[in-house]
């Protein structure tokens, strides 16, 4: 399986996690490939795709963010 970048966003609580993960597959044609649970609540979304969907998808959920969004990173 290859990859061309992984988009991560941290929230805070499982239920803004669906909602964000919700968003950003909406927005462009990426993948989502799992999540993980920190201390206090803090939930990081990784997602998959072409380095644009997932720059576009990260960008439109930190321009539009529906709840707050602790920390966010495009790797490519």
């Amino acid at each position: 399986m290859s990859y061309s970048a992984f988009g991560l966003v941290e929230v805070l609580g499982p239920a803004n996690a669906v909602i964000v993960t919700d968003q950003m597959l909406k927005v462009a044609e990426i993948s989502y490939v799992t999540q993980d649970t920190k201390c206090g609540g803090h939930v990081l979304v990784f997602v998959t795709g072409s380095v644009s969907s997932v720059i576009a998808a990260v960008e439109h959920v930190r321009e539009n963010a529906t709840c707050e969004i602790c920390a966010s990173a495009v790797i490519s």
